[in-house]
């Protein structure tokens, strides 16, 4: 494969076995804290959706795990348990060699479905 993955599967044969653990850790993190969110891909990643609006994306990369949009209130409301991860402008990363924080990212999703539901959408 060259090129940006075009879905699931093709983005799933990138990864190695350290890295698709992680990613299947995620995904299930992310799904316990959205029920009746459907999984979806887009931008070349692995996605949630929830009804007809994004919720969030999902990616290992070779350093580190992301996690998007995560905007800068949800990070700032998660203030001491969000600090110790790099976050930018949408997104935060979490280290492919820490354990990923499972409890967090169920937390930052559901801040996300709050955000979703209060602007309306």
């Amino acid at each position: 494969m060259s090129g940006t993955p075009a879905n699931l599967d093709e983005y799933l044969s990138t990864l190695t076995d350290d890295q698709r653990a992680g990613h299947e850790a995620l995904r299930a993190a992310i799904a316990a804290a959205a029920p009746g969110a459907e999984e979806s891909f887009g931008y070349g990643m692995p996605a949630f959706r929830l009804g007809d609006k994004p919720l969030v994306w999902y990616a290992a990369w070779k350093k580190h795990y992301s996690l998007y949009p995560i905007s800068a209130a949800i990070v700032q409301a998660h203030g001491a348990d969000a600090d110790p991860y790099e976050h930018a402008k949408g997104t935060i990363r979490f280290p492919a060699s820490e354990p990923l924080p499972l409890a967090l990212v169920r937390k930052l999703v559901e801040a996300r479905v709050a955000e979703l539901h209060a602007n309306g959408k």
